[in-house]
């Protein structure tokens, strides 16, 4: 894909993602959004790719925007002490045993070396997400490869784990 062409379509993602209610859009949405605004087919493989990755950055991004103050009833977050290092600090934040992620997001488990649970706050919402990481200039980046859930979405999921597991007992069963 020519320079000109990428510098066109990722200007216009932006301005897209940057007016859009994030609760309702979808990456689809934007590439379709774009598409027409720039008068170019998107849908390509390459291109759609790129487009992802754009809007994958502006995520990222927008999840590392530093919070907001603390109100001065809230305890602050521990002292740094001597010797520890910004990824040690970072994983720690307050509370001890808790790792963070690179964004600050609560990792809860380690599925594999490439997928984490964690518990994020993105536009005042607390989700679940179940993603797939990749590792780039020593940080883990989070890939298109998973979901992320609401709290009432995870409510619905949880009182339906019982179910998931018998349908598992009962599919392994019939395999033996």
């Amino acid at each position: 894909m020519e320079p000109e062409i990428q510098h066109r379509i990722e200007e216009t993602v932006l301005e897209i993602l940057k007016s859009s209610n994030m609760d309702e859009t979808t990456e689809y949405k934007v590439r379709e959004m774009a598409s027409e605004k720039l008068g170019l087919d998107l849908s390509a493989s390459d291109r759609k790719r790129f487009v992802r990755q754009i809007v994958e950055s502006y995520l990222t991004e927008q999840q590392s925007k530093p919070e907001p103050e603390q109100p001065e009833n809230e305890e602050p977050a521990e002292e740094e002490e001597e010797g520890d290092d910004d990824d040690d600090q970072r994983k720690r934040k307050r509370g001890g045993a808790k790792e963070y992620d690179d964004d600050g997001d609560l990792i809860i488990c380690r599925l594999s070396q490439k997928r984490k649970v964690t518990i994020q706050d993105f536009r005042g919402k607390t989700l679940v997400s179940m993603r797939e990481y990749f590792r780039k200039d020593g940080k883990d980046l989070p890939t298109a490869k998973g979901i992320s859930l609401t709290a009432e979405q995870w409510s619905i999921f949880k009182k339906n784990v019982p179910a998931i597991e018998k349908a598992i007992q009962k599919m392994e069963s019939r395999l033996h």
